[in-house]
């Protein structure tokens, strides 16, 4: 089985990356930073397309809002996805401005029917103006949203089939929700179809006060994969049947290549162990 593991294209990151493109699989760009660039930016990213897959990951178009997306910033992304001609592009289950204000982070809306067709709506959009769907991504979330109907798990799914999307599930921000909000993160992988799971985020994070008495997982990508998230790698490959691209996110506090390498090694053993088990059941 095929499946593929990297790293966040970053610029602190790049020459540790292109050194070592012999055990990187695919590396994934933050779309956002390329949309409406300089000619000489775009020309180094399509260098870079020559050189190693390239997935395009989106932080700003809101999917999951009741309220429609920026034309304009689809057909920018339209553009890129055209230029560059990624493995696949991605975006985020979250919606990031709300009455012509830009809220400036990715917020989980409620989980209610009425954003199932928001986000169902829009990724029908995104489909019909970029021309390929997008992977759609779970968000973390330090406040359970207000005035939710579904679960998380119930939510997702139900979008993944109202819009016929695959699943980027970013295994962090599943743990960090499940800590904080006391649910079962293996049940939430068992209510998802497994033949919608595509692609896999792997970050860290560290504990914060939320109130005297309480503390919250945040999901802020400057820290070490924890081995929860390992073990949940695992047990994906356990119910999962398809190849998976695996990608490890890193947005900050930078630690040698060969330690991120060595982050990327443990997340193939853990996958290869749960292809294992997988292989044994069949």
């Amino acid at each position: 089985m095929n499946d593929r593991f990297g790293i966040g294209w970053r610029p602190e990151l790049a020459a540790g990356i292109l050194s070592n493109l012999d055990c990187i699989d695919i590396v994934e760009v933050i779309a956002d930073d390329y949309c409406g660039a300089p000619r000489p930016k775009r020309r180094a990213l399509r260098t870079l397309a020559t050189q190693v897959p390239v997935a395009l990951h989106g932080v700003t178009l809101g999917m999951a809002s009741a309220i429609a997306i920026d034309s304009k910033r689809l057909e920018q992304t339209a553009r890129l996805v055209e230029e560059i001609q990624p493995e696949f592009w991605s975006e985020h289950l979250a919606f990031v401005r709300a009455g012509g204000l830009e809220i400036g982070h990715l917020a989980a809306p409620p989980r209610t029917e009425a954003t199932v067709e928001g986000a169902a709506r829009n990724l029908t959009a995104a489909k019909k103006i970029v021309g390929a769907m997008p992977l759609v991504e779970n968000v973390a979330t330090l406040i359970d949203p207000p005035a939710s109907k579904l679960s998380e798990a119930d939510w997702t799914s139900e979008i993944l089939a109202a819009a016929n999307s695959a699943l980027l599930l970013d295994l962090h921000n599943l743990y960090a929700n499940s800590v904080n909000f006391g649910f079962d993160p293996y049940d939430f992988i068992n209510r998802m179809p497994h033949e919608k799971i595509h692609a896999i985020h792997l970050a860290g994070g560290r504990w914060i006060k939320a109130t005297t008495d309480d503390r919250r997982l945040l999901d802020d990508h400057l820290h070490d994969v924890p081995d929860s998230v390992y073990e949940l790698l695992k047990y994906v490959g356990q119910r999962t049947f398809r190849p998976l691209t695996v990608i490890l996110e890193r947005d900050g506090r930078y630690p040698p290549i060969e330690m991120l390498l060595n982050q990327l090694d443990r997340a193939r053993d853990a996958l290869r162990g749960g292809r294992a088990k997988l292989s044994e059941a069949a």
